[in-house]
């Protein structure tokens, strides 16, 4: 682990007593101060005092007796729609409040790096889709380049759970915005911005809240190098705050399906081809198209992204391309997960809003479509506009309804389970086709999340006649 350095014989309260929490509590007392646990959830309470933490309730007044900071896990809202009332206490109080990536960014570095040849470096990711396989395979890249390099935040561990950094160690951060938007101390060497769509609305009062939380990683985290996506005018605008001119490499401008022009740095990728430009000419290559684990140009961007990032680092091309054909790809993330009978079967059950499912339609010919679940705001109409290649869609869980209302006359059928959608798809799929599973909605009206959602879907898949695993 890595001890949270600045709060020796401090009373350090920690709100929400999940995985992040309780590593950061531990974090904390590994660098000497005094956790003070507390989560409303009875069965969490329980959890932690069976590992010997003490709980004390927020709740009351007395708790609060020596309190010098608040540490929130990320799912806790401090501000909109409305504070949690610990947190609303604790800014009453004045205490500050802060999270695990935070306390990670204040205590990363240590007084052995004097004696390292190579300074350790953090790329951070965020961004609205294509996070976690950037993240992913930000890492595999440098697995496979044979640097030492951890990963973890909003994918894998928590980021106090880490190990502390050895010589040249590249670590590599998923970061949502619930986590920078808090996040008292942000200081990448990289930071990454994939896209912006809508989500999360609620909790940041809507767009121009949620893209201020994605901002803070670059306006306030200061990254020596700055990856920035494009395609919307989010990022255009981050990128022309960031740059100092022309020909500022400081800032690497991705793209997926436009050509980068100009004097400075960019990657771009267009027809299944990545491209790198450099001071108006350009300097590599890769053939995307047979690249198993980044199929569609969602991932080409996501491929665009990692790129820049390793390459800001000095990893060469050939290395890269090479990684690629060797990344598998992430699960629940248009992971192919086999075929039967001449048909390819895909989880992409992270796919939980309309942007995510319209790229995964775009990825693949000839669709049957399995979609539904709890729907977000505004519902799915709009991917009538990308669906194509849809042969049909098998509509399942509580929105199921309202989705066939939004579809209007594709071809559908209501399914309401899992178990009848693979079944009903499976069963009609022709050789060549693609069954897909990319809901555009969250989970919770059946599982508890989407990667219990995606496994349901991998062990229905498994089991049908003739299945062999990609």
């Amino acid at each position: 682990m890595i001890p949270v350095r600045g709060y020796e014989g401090a009373t350090v309260a920690v709100l929400g007593l999940g995985r992040s929490g309780i590593a950061t509590a531990r974090a904390l007392r590994a660098g000497g101060a005094e956790p003070l646990l507390w989560d409303d959830s009875p069965e969490a309470r329980a959890r932690a005092e069976a590992e010997g933490w003490t709980c004390a309730d927020l709740g009351r007044d007395s708790s609060w007796t020596g309190v010098t900071l608040l540490v929130t896990s990320p799912g806790i809202p401090h501000l909109y729609p409305q504070p949690n009332r610990h947190i609303l206490k604790a800014l009453q109080l004045g205490v500050p409040v802060d999270n695990d990536i935070g306390l990670f960014f204040r205590s990363w570095a240590t007084p052995d790096w004097d004696s390292f040849d190579v300074m350790p470096k953090v790329v951070a990711v965020t961004g609205s889709n294509g996070k976690s396989t950037t993240t992913a395979l930000i890492h595999h890249i440098l697995q496979v380049a044979g640097r030492p390099t951890q990963m973890a935040g909003n994918i894998g561990r928590g980021v106090l759970d880490m190990e502390p950094a050895a010589d040249g160690e590249v670590v590599v951060l998923e970061l949502s915005s619930y986590q920078t938007d808090l996040a008292r101390a942000l200081t990448p060497d990289v930071a990454v911005f994939t896209n912006l769509s809508p989500d999360h609305l609620d909790r940041h009062a809507g767009m121009g809240g949620y893209f201020a939380a994605k901002r803070r990683l670059f306006a306030e985290g200061g990254p020596d190098r700055a990856v920035i996506g494009v395609d919307e005018v989010e990022g255009l605008y981050l990128a022309g705050q960031l740059a100092e001119g022309l020909a500022d490499d400081r800032v690497i401008r991705i793209s997926a399906g436009q050509k980068l022009e100009g004097e400075g740095w960019s990657v771009f990728a267009r027809k299944g081809f990545l491209a790198e430009w450099r001071k108006g000419r350009q300097v590599a290559s890769i053939d995307l198209r047979e690249v198993r684990g980044l199929p569609g140009a969602h991932n080409h961007q996501n491929a665009c992204a990692a790129y820049a990032a390793v390459r800001s680092i000095g990893l060469p091309p050939k290395l890269v391309e090479g990684a690629f054909h060797s990344f598998a790809g992430l699960p629940h993330r248009s992971q192919t997960v086999g075929t039967a009978g001449g048909v390819r079967f895909v989880n992409d059950s992270k796919a939980t809003n309309v942007d995510s499912a319209a790229k995964a339609l775009q990825a693949f010919p000839r669709i049957r479509w399995i979609a539904g679940g709890l729907a977000k705001e505004g519902g799915i109409a709009a991917l009538r506009l990308v669906a194509a290649e849809v042969a049909k869609v098998y509509l399942i869980g509580h929105s199921a309804r309202d989705f066939a209302l939004d579809l209007g006359d594709l071809p559908q059928e209501i399914c309401e389970t899992m178990d009848r959608a693979v079944a009903r798809a499976a069963a009609e799929a022709e050789p060549g086709e693609t069954v897909l599973l990319a809901p555009a909605a969250a989970s919770f009206d059946q599982y508890p999340n989407f990667e219990k959602r995606g496994d349901h879907f991998v062990a229905l898949v498994q089991a049908l006649p003739g299945f062999e695993p990609a």
